[in-house]
């Protein structure tokens, strides 16, 4: 099967043809000889096979490959650093928290020098929101990857935070209503007692937190959505005053930290939480072991999913939902924000060290054209994708068989994953531009437990299991201003010492054995970081965002 579906890409090779790429020149270029560029993500990924199917097919068309690396076994920042004390850098990067130290250090081009030669990146946002991506000395140097929606939205995935839940425990409970924090443990701790064991006889795991490095934001920063809140990330802003609050002091921040105390105390959570790596919270959550936590969809599911599917735990009811919890059932969840987020914080950049800045830009213009795109994540049509006689594309089921299977994946699929890519209905105005956002294609590779899970809260989507919510304001989201401070400010100064203690106390807030006195001590040490001039900081970048916006409306 294998070797027919190469000889089918090898002859669409031969047929297709570089100048179906929107951007190019009237002249064909010559793409005999293919160009190899490097790339680097502050993100975990995996490397692809060097003769990738698909990716081959790209560089024929394209006349570029890239190597793809990826962040292993360092912090974002050690890695950056280490290029920059080198005075080493790949053709392409992404430096995720760390890019401002890029910039900084003088590393990346300015693509807006560029731009206006590549008209899928010129069109791929809008002037305001390439304004907003201008650095002190007027230039752009990063282009944000994601969560770009061209023509309209069609979104069936909740790619962020969440409390989530396996949807077996539900089907045990009979699908109830799970609104509150209260609810969402009792369910975990009556499911645990009922069911303890896995049916290979290893001990289920209620709940389990990540906390390694940046990502213990599946930690601490629940409180802002258990408030009605969406994902500001750093701040809550009250859209009624425009006003920035602290949501590591409220009410409900102490009522969360308490919950997860007691729980805690309980055996619920798991006594690992504050120690495991990120892999091995990937591990765990692959053995279907685990029956709920907090984190961001983008941050587990495409490795947990696809090792559900491949070893049957999918069709055990061990795969995760979303559920809209909130402090109390008067609070109206805003966990799914819709509509474009920009990250004005990283995004795909070029750096000086970039053999052919042009043909780099021209690479990254052809992967945003509908056919390379769709090369990308859709794959070859008759292989990965067939077209119905109305136009829509579907998959056969061994078809999504092929694109969860590790060793396929590897060797077929090529997405580009770190570079710039829509969301939303391709330009044929009927199909989804990626298959995980195809409503009918969707639903239908669900498992069947999922299937059942769905139908039974009468919905068809991660997205409707939540409910949906327009974003907020101009202001949207403030992580993106957060992410870019640094020590050189007070505010900056303010916000490194506060996730220092807030790393260091809450583990301890957790499990102690007199949370009264934790939480007194964790705060003393928080206000000590002078919370304050963080807080100031965030204000006038608010006061600025709204500012700014009025100028296009």
């Amino acid at each position: 099967m294998y070797k027919k579906i190469v000889a089918i890409m090898l002859s669409l090779v031969m047929l297709g043809s570089v100048s179906s790429c929107q951007g190019k020149n009237e002249d064909e270029p010559d793409v005999s000889e293919i160009t190899e560029f490097s790339a680097f993500f502050a993100v975990p990924g995996i490397e692809l096979n060097k003769d990738n199917d698909i990716q081959n097919i790209i560089a024929e068309k394209t006349g570029v490959r890239v190597k793809e690396s990826w962040l292993s076994g360092q912090t974002v920042q050690e890695a950056i650093s280490t290029m920059i004390v080198r005075e080493n850098y790949p053709d392409f990067v992404d430096g995720g928290s760390s890019s401002y130290l890029l910039y900084e250090a003088g590393a990346l081009i300015p693509i807006d020098e560029y731009f206006d030669d590549y008209p899928n990146i010129r069109n791929f946002m809008s002037e305001q929101e390439w304004d907003q991506l201008r650095q002190e000395d007027g230039h752009i140097y990063w282009i944000p990857q994601f969560q770009n929606i061209k023509e309209g939205e069609s979104e069936c995935i909740h790619n962020d935070e969440a409390f989530w839940i396996q949807a077996r425990v539900l089907k045990w409970a009979g699908y109830p209503e799970i609104r509150t924090l209260d609810e969402y443990f009792d369910l975990l701790e009556r499911y645990s007692a009922a069911n303890p064991v896995m049916e290979d006889g290893t001990a289920v795991i209620p709940y389990t937190i990540l906390c390694e490095d940046w990502r213990y934001y599946c930690l601490e920063n629940a409180p802002e959505f258990l408030d009605g809140y969406p994902n500001d990330g750093s701040v809550i802003v009250d859209p009624d005053t425009l006003t920035v609050i602290d949501y590591n002091v409220t009410d409900t921040a102490k009522e969360y930290f308490k919950k997860l105390n007691e729980e805690y105390a309980k055996g619920i959570i798991d006594a690992e939480s504050f120690t495991q790596t990120y892999d091995e919270y990937i591990s765990k959550l692959s053995t279907g072991r685990v029956l709920g936590m907090v984190d961001q969809w983008w941050n587990f599911a495409y490795s947990v999913e696809d090792a559900m599917k491949q070893t049957g735990l999918d069709e055990q009811g061990c795969q995760y939902v979303p559920l809209p919890i909130t402090i109390s059932r008067d609070v109206q969840n805003q966990w799914h924000t819709a509509g474009d987020v920009l990250n004005v914080s990283s995004g795909l950049a070029i750096t000086k060290d970039c053999s052919d800045i042009e043909k780099a830009l021209q690479f990254v213009d052809d992967l945003l054209s509908p056919e390379i795109h769709n090369l990308r994540f859709w794959g070859v049509e008759g292989v990965d994708y067939n077209v119905g006689d109305d136009g829509i594309f579907y998959r056969t089921e061994e078809q999504r068989n092929n694109v969860t299977n590790s060793v396929y994946k590897v060797s077929h699929i090529c997405n580009y994953s770190y570079f710039p890519q829509w969301l939303g209905i391709s330009d044929d105005g009927i199909n989804a531009t990626m298959p995980s956002n195809q409503p009918y294609e969707f639903y239908d590779g669900l498992s069947d437990s999922l299937k059942e899970c769905f139908d039974a809260y009468g919905v068809k989507t991660y997205v409707e299991m939540l409910g949906s919510n327009e974003s907020p304001g101009d202001w949207f989201p403030l992580y993106t201003y957060s992410n870019t401070l640094t020590n050189k400010s007070a505010g900056g100064l303010a916000w490194t010492m506060m996730g220092e203690i807030k790393h260091e106390y809450l583990p301890q807030v957790v499990m102690a054995s007199d949370f009264d006195s934790a939480w007194e001590a964790y705060m003393s040490a928080y206000y000590a970081c002078h919370p304050e001039d963080f807080l100031q900081a965030m204000q006038t970048e608010l006061d600025r965002r709204i500012q700014e916006a009025a100028k296009y409306h």
